[in-house]
């Protein structure tokens, strides 16, 4: 449902628009440039159709150990198994801006659920600096979510050029960005 909505919404995207600009934007864990999300993508395909096979496999699952001693006392494995399960069927990340709110990996966010984003370049000594060559000096962009567990939730950006066009459409919707300095703990306003 939310990656349904998510897809539709992705059409009316202020940022990215080209194939330049999709490239920009680098993928976590994956280091891959960021894909359209439409709803005839494979990605899109995977995981609504592997969501609907991994719940009909944990509710046979359910099945068993609740009617037979099959399993035995597996309610809390059970439980772990769905945990797994269900997160692993994820959408790969991406980010688009909207004129209502972002779409952070597969999820409609809005702005008024946004703290704050951060800044940082990824240079020498930085923990994601040597991960990949298309992450090496590129820009950490971190966001913070208001009422979340899982905090935070970051992309890379390539150039200096995309990070300030997105920090200009944040910044135009009331998001504040700040900029992580080099070597300090501190951050400053993005300016």
């Amino acid at each position: 449902m939310l990656l349904s909505s998510a897809a539709t919404a992705s059409k009316d995207a202020l940022y990215p628009k080209t194939e330049e600009e999709f490239a920009g934007i680098i993928i976590p864990n994956e280091w891959k440039p960021m894909e359209p999300l439409t709803k005839s993508s494979k990605s899109y395909r995977l995981v609504k159709w592997g969501t609907v096979v991994i719940l009909c496999v944990l509710a046979v699952l359910l099945v068993l150990v609740v009617m037979t001693d099959w399993l035995g006392e597996s309610f809390f494995t059970l439980a772990y198994i769905f945990f797994i399960l269900i997160n692993s069927v994820r959408h790969s990340g991406n980010l688009f801006i909207l004129p209502k709110g972002i779409i952070l990996n597969g999820k409609l966010v809005f702005y008024h659920q946004i703290k704050d984003c951060e800044t940082e370049q990824i240079i020498r000594w930085h923990p994601l600096y040597g991960l990949d060559d298309k992450v090496n000096n590129a820009y950490k962009l971190t966001f913070r979510l208001k009422r979340t567990l899982f905090q935070p939730q970051f992309i890379v950006v390539q150039t200096a050029a995309q990070l300030e066009q997105i920090i200009t459409l944040l910044n135009q919707r009331g998001v504040r960005c700040y900029k992580q300095l080099p070597d300090q703990k501190e951050r400053a306003p993005y300016v």
